[in-house]
């Protein structure tokens, strides 16, 4: 385990005792759409490092967050997935990327864009109150890597692979995700200039709109951009 500690009596302080390492997080956040082998995850974090990243595993297994299973035939691999504690991050994943969006521009040229990060934000953006009595099943195919949201009575689960019998299917690249989530791109906007595809009826791609807060988003961002206006008029 890393011996690095703030030396507080503080859950807060605590917590980032564990989790407050450089990268640790986005290991975490890896984890959260589904078991990783170590060379997936390698491709995940660009930038990380092997030896790094082998020092954050083995200081999230020493405390109970990930562990490492071999999947069933025919796959056989060994993989790192989160523990019930790991798991139990995900509304900490989720807040962060919440407030995150509020920084969340275009993306520089030197910025890395990955699809699931795509998911992460889509999961961080959902309008809680949308879900509940819901019973739907989001797949989206994000530069053709496909994951989709399960939506069952309040709760959600955001899962890498295709969906089994999907109420709708999302088309689209990584960018044209992100600029919705974002609220830079409103989706009937995305819809008409084809950067967003979707298989299913209207009134389903409406309620997905409603789960994700995008049009939430969109008038916050608008709201925002209203208020910086006025600061600097």
């Amino acid at each position: 385990m890393s011996k690095r500690s703030y030396n507080q009596y503080c859950t807060v302080a605590r917590a980032l005792d564990i989790v407050g390492e450089r990268w640790t997080l986005l290991v975490v956040r890896e984890l959260l759409t589904g078991p990783k082998r170590f060379k997936d995850l390698l491709e995940g974090l660009p930038g990380i490092g092997t030896n790094l990243l082998t020092a954050r595993l083995k200081d999230l297994e020493g405390y109970g967050v990930v562990h490492r299973v071999t999947l069933p035939p025919p796959a056989a691999s060994k993989v790192y997935e989160l523990t019930e504690l790991g798991r139990s991050l995900e509304p900490v994943i989720a807040a962060l990327g919440r407030w995150g969006l509020e920084f969340l521009g275009a993306p520089d040229q030197e910025d890395d864009l990955r699809p699931a990060w795509a998911v992460v934000a889509m999961r961080s953006a959902l309008k809680q109150e949308a879900v509940r009595g819901l019973q739907e099943t989001y797949e989206f195919y994000i530069d053709e890597e496909a994951f989709h949201l399960r939506v069952r009575d309040g709760e959600v689960e955001a899962l890498q692979g295709p969906a089994v019998d999907p109420d709708l299917i999302v088309r689209g690249d990584t960018q044209a995700f992100l600029a919705l989530v974002a609220g830079r791109v409103e989706p009937a906007e995305a819809l008409d200039s084809g950067e967003i595809r979707i298989e299913g009826d209207q009134e389903t791609w409406a309620r997905c709109v409603e789960v994700l807060g995008l049009s939430l988003l969109q008038k916050e961002k608008t709201g925002y951009q209203d208020n910086e206006a006025l600061k600097s008029s």
